[in-house]
């Protein structure tokens, strides 16, 4: 059964160690299908979770990071945020595992959610 934004969003990130595996390229590919608009891309000779979300001011982009940086410091699992006249970057990965874990998917799930609240 393929995974929702609402379900992935509703699970819980679990401990990420130096060694824990990085997700496969399936498993990716179908929690994927859960996120509109993300994308996996090669950054920094890793793969990284990204998405660019628009709105109609400065300040709205900048309203949503600072949700997001709530969610992250709730779940302390940090975001590359770039902020823009209307427009914000979040890009995902694990930096113990040096690319992507279940829980990037996770926090991306709940990056989506926070761009519509």
């Amino acid at each position: 059964m393929s995974a929702t934004t609402e379900s992935l969003a509703a699970e819980a990130c679990q401990a990420c160690r130096p060694g824990s595996p990085r997700i496969s390229a399936a498993e990716a590919a179908d929690l994927l299908g859960a996120l509109p608009g993300w994308e996996v891309v090669e950054a920094g000779g890793m793969d990284v979770l990204t998405a660019t979300f628009t709105f109609d001011t400065f300040r709205a982009a900048l309203e949503f990071a600072n949700r997001v940086g709530d969610l992250a410091d709730a779940a302390d699992h940090h975001p590359e945020l770039v902020v823009e006249w209307g427009r914000a970057r979040v890009r995902w990965w694990t930096h113990t595992i040096g690319g992507l874990h279940r829980n990037d998917f996770i926090m991306a799930a709940r990056t989506s959610a926070a761009a519509v609240a």
